[in-house]
């Protein structure tokens, strides 16, 4: 009675349109209201428990570093950065938004921020260059998934409190299929700028130039680094790391490159709260919607009709990659992992999955839900930029989603892509 109530009221709640962790919440409280009324008291207590992380203290602060970054020109520096690394390969811009992507991902951990940043600046670059403004756009959203798999992560974030497991370790579960997908878009644009001409004719080397831009991106660069070494190795905890990270690229902003000043702060502090509040709704509403998901026992329910279906590993391990990316088309990330991550990660651990490689193996998969309709929020900020149909934009990403899918079955069928690193580092 009660798991139909709550199963139910939810759906009737998507389909009038309400925002998904609204249903949440609202399906949640209708079961509370209706099958068990003597533990409504407990309403407030789980959505404020679920929130009350210091995991999720990092969450704002590298979202604050990321709108410091945008302000302060540490973005505009990593694409010419980038473009510098690109000259042995002409220097397509192409490929410098796959690398800029690696690079700002790597410093924020948010695809959307990603897909904002780097769009509002290459898309209208690249089509004066020639390029053709679907193909600008489909590899701009594409690349913007590793936001979420470089570290730091966000939703790795979420994933660590949801599972215990090590934030550092997660981090660096995620850094080899990160750069695998980012080699692979960057093989991949290569040769479709190749077969349709992109690729600009090589500028003259000017060392005056290049030394500057160096100096710029190598500053740039030393964030991730700060960030994922000093998690990585004990010496921060994600929260402290994140402060360093909201703190340098301050200093950068503030006295290095001096495009921050005071008037700018208001605004930046404000889009943070605003993306935070929104951030933090989700999973207090998903927490006590996964309490009452685990009190009704569908965790076990669904765990004992996996391991019972006789069928092999393989197979299980295909509908682990089918249910997150189904999951991922229609739910966004953070919901996702809450949802998911207790009632899939038990069994993944019984088929001898360990809970490194699992994150790594939702987190990469749920990343393509970002750029795939009806949900796709980086999909929807793309066609803030370049006010073309998500679907238009969806078509021209699909061929670099592909690398995505290539690496999520490289992540599920081959553990050491995932826990090499956390291995190494221990």
């Amino acid at each position: 009675m009660g798991i139909t109530i709550l199963l139910s009221s939810f759906i009737v709640f998507v389909a009038i349109g309400l925002p998904l962790c609204y249903s949440l919440g609202a399906s949640a409280a209708a079961y509370f209201m209706l099958a068990k009324p003597a533990f409504m008291g407990i309403f407030a207590q789980r959505i404020w428990s679920g929130s009350c992380s210091y995991v999720l203290i990092a969450l704002p602060l590298f979202i604050l570093a990321g709108e410091l970054m945008n302000n302060g020109g540490i973005t505009r520096r990593i694409l010419n950065f980038s473009l510098y690394l690109v000259r042995p390969i002409r220097g397509g811009l192409g490929e410098v938004n796959v690398i800029a992507s690696m690079i700002f991902g790597g410093i924020t951990g948010s695809s959307v921020a990603d897909t904002s940043a780097i769009g509002s600046v290459l898309i209208p670059e690249m089509e004066k260059a020639g390029y053709d403004k679907g193909f600008s756009a489909g590899v701009t959203v594409a690349s913007s998934t590793m936001g979420m798999i470089i570290p730091p992560s966000i939703p790795m974030l979420l994933y660590a409190m949801v599972s215990g497991a090590s934030v550092g370790s997660l981090f660096l579960a995620g850094l080899i299929p990160g750069i695998l997908i980012g080699v692979s878009q960057i093989v991949l644009v290569w040769f479709i700028s190749r077969r349709r001409g992109y690729h600009p004719v090589l500028t003259p080397f000017d060392r005056g130039d290049f030394f500057k831009t160096t100096k710029d991106g190598i500053l740039a660069l030393f964030m991730p680094v700060i960030i994922v070494l000093s998690v990585s190795l004990g010496i921060a905890t994600a929260s402290e790391s994140a402060g360093v990270a909201v703190l340098y690229a301050a200093v950068l902003g503030f006295f290095v490159y001096r495009e921050l000043d005071m008037g700018q702060l208001k605004d930046i502090l404000k889009k943070t709260v605003l993306s935070s509040s929104a951030v933090m709704f989700v999973v207090g509403f998903s927490t006590i919607y996964v309490w009452i998901l685990s009190v009704e026992q569908v965790p076990s329910m669904v765990g004992n009709f996996l391991l019972n279906l006789n069928v092999d590993r393989f197979w299980i391990l295909i509908l682990l990659d089918v249910i997150i990316l189904l999951v991922g088309t229609f739910v966004d990330v953070a919901p996702a992992i809450l949802l998911l991550c207790p009632i899939l990660l038990p069994v993944m651990k019984g088929i001898g999955m360990g809970e490194l490689q699992f994150g790594a193996v939702m987190i990469t998969g749920l990343a393509i839900g970002l750029v795939t309709p009806p949900v796709g929020m980086c999909l929807n900020a793309c066609n803030k930029i370049c006010k073309m149909p998500i679907t238009e934009i969806f078509a021209h990403a699909l061929p670099f989603i592909l690398c995505n899918l290539l690496i999520l079955l490289l992540v599920t069928f081959v553990p050491v892509v995932s826990t090499w690193l956390p291995a190494l580092m221990k």
